[in-house]
């Protein structure tokens, strides 16, 4: 069975040649195979008749797109299930998010998929014409295989725990009310929308520690320096956010004078992203930094302490202020949505919050406490948003008196700012107001390896849905799957893609 499992360099080199040498034809059949079912031994099976030679490749866990916690089974397990079938040849793992290098390193005859593939237009990936174009330049042909279709991802959700019981409820509800292709069919038009983020744009700077106890005369950490790297953040990550689910995305900040900042963000961000930044040499670009340690055993991260550079009294010259508010006046009279991102740090003030409140097409606003603005930045300051977002201490900070009564609280908070609104809970998921009542939905993962770009992840696909008109339950849900996935991206590190977001969410549906 072994000697079934080749590397694609072994595959290139001395297999292929010999195969082609005796003019029998190659069939390929790709996946994940997470869980291997009678209906994968039926496609492999019909496979193996339209040629001479069956080679399957399973993409790498690391390139897997379903979801925190898949592939269920791991690399050399999915590997073996494969090989153990008589009807496979030969078994590679694709190293890619695509199965290009597999396709360069076979070049089959036959590239061989299942029957619910055949209509490249209902593939969310997008990638099968780009996967049948591939195999043609190659000159190969893509095939199909009949019969019935089963899931693995049906299978492992209902009988390995790949979703919480509460999670499978919940989907059974949801997805009788909203159909994806209903979901699908409104996102697409997201992509015709111009968008505005405005707020403070923040460099995340992570610095990795290994801890090796308290210090012998005093009661701090005592750590060695590992590593460090810089994420953009803050309003530049909801950006990008943004920027992968549509093309016209404008970002609109202030900024300090430093040379390294400035070409960070051309480096990232132009090409996808419209970059407005106003120079500010009164004060440096904000700058957070967290130093960490990494579990020994899983990979999550525990924060020992942050410090920033923020000004005691943020304050920019009249020029800078001029300026900025210019081009937001423009940029307001162009764009079909705002995602005003307030951070607390001094840039949105008074004058600036009012003219976006009374020009913005459709206002989508996220009002932040952290530690640096506690009890001075409320989301109550301000009297009108579309939708908005925020967490359960925000809430109880804009109401106090009604700390115990999130209901009330949310309810009054929507009535004040004449909007729709999702309260995020950390493991408890998210809520918001249905039909006047409070309706939550669980967290899509308890796998976490950082919530630092969960909130902004959240905020970010949930506002775009409900810009394009999607209801506050669907905003909702697609928010949480962003959620989910930033709380397993370290930092901003990346942004939340939208292949990742719809492939988790017909891994939701499939339950």
């Amino acid at each position: 069975m072994m000697e079934k499992i080749v590397t694609k360099e072994a595959f290139r080199r001395d297999i292929r040649p010999a195969i082609k040498k005796n003019h029998k034809k190659i069939v390929l059949c790709h996946g994940v195979f997470d869980l291997v079912h009678p209906g994968h031994i039926i496609h492999l099976e019909q496979a193996k008749k339209m040629g001479d030679v069956l080679v399957v490749s399973a993409t790498a866990s690391k390139y897997v797109r379903k979801g925190p916690g898949r592939p269920y089974f791991n690399d050399e397990m999915r590997l073996r299930f494969l090989a153990a079938l008589e009807c496979v040849d030969y078994v590679l793992l694709s190293e890619g998010y695509t199965v290009d290098d597999v396709v360069e390193a076979v070049e089959p005859d036959f590239y061989v998929k299942g029957s619910e593939y055949a209509d490249e237009s209902a593939d969310v990936t997008g990638k099968i014409r780009e996967e049948r174009e591939l195999v043609e330049s190659h000159g190969g042909r893509l095939r199909f295989t009949g019969g019935q279709v089963f899931s693995s991802t049906k299978l492992i959700n209902r009988g390995l725990s790949g979703l919480s019981e509460e999670v499978c409820t919940y989907m059974q509800e949801f997805k009788q009310k909203y159909p994806m292709e209903d979901i699908l069919q409104a996102l697409e038009s997201t992509e015709n929308l111009k968008l505005l983020v405005v707020g403070d744009v923040i460099i995340d700077k992570y610095t990795y520690c290994e801890v090796h106890g308290l210090m012998s005369k005093d009661t701090g950490y005592s750590t060695r320096l590992e590593s460090d790297e810089e994420y953009l953040g803050g309003a530049a990550a909801v950006a990008r956010h943004l920027a992968s689910f549509n093309p016209n995305v404008t970002l609109l900040s202030v900024i300090g004078n430093e040379s390294h900042i400035r070409e960070r963000f051309r480096t990232d961000m132009a090409g996808t992203i419209d970059l407005e930044l106003i120079p500010g040499a009164e004060q440096p670009t904000i700058i957070k930094q967290r130093y960490l340690v990494k579990n020994g055993k899983r990979e999550e991260y525990r924060k020992l302490f942050a410090i920033n550079n923020i000004p005691e009294q943020p304050s920019w010259k009249e020029e800078t202020r001029k300026a900025f508010r210019e081009t937001l006046a423009k940029q307001l009279s162009q764009c079909d949505a705002v995602f005003l991102c307030d951070f607390g740090h001094g840039l949105i003030d008074e004058e600036t919050a009012k003219m976006i409140q009374e020009e913005a097409k459709f206002l989508v606003l996220n009002c932040q406490t952290n530690s640096s603005n506690f009890g001075l930045n409320p989301i109550t300051k301000y009297r009108r948003a579309d939708a908005f977002t925020l967490d359960q201490k925000e809430l109880k900070l804009a109401y106090p008196s009604l700390a115990r009564q999130e209901e009330a609280a949310l309810k009054r908070l929507e009535g004040h700012l004449q909007g729709t609104g999702w309260l995020t809970m950390g493991s408890d998921g998210a809520a918001c107001i249905i039909d006047g009542r409070f309706t939550s939905c669980p967290a899509f993962t308890l796998t976490v390896k950082d919530t630092v770009g969960a909130g902004d992840a959240f905020y970010a696909v949930a506002g775009l849905c409900s810009a394009a008109g999607m209801p506050g339950e669907v905003s909702m849900f697609m928010g949480n799957i962003a959620g989910a996935l930033g709380a397993n991206i370290v930092g901003n590190r990346e942004s939340v893609e939208k292949v990742n977001v719809l492939k988790y969410a017909h891994t939701l549906m499939n339950v």
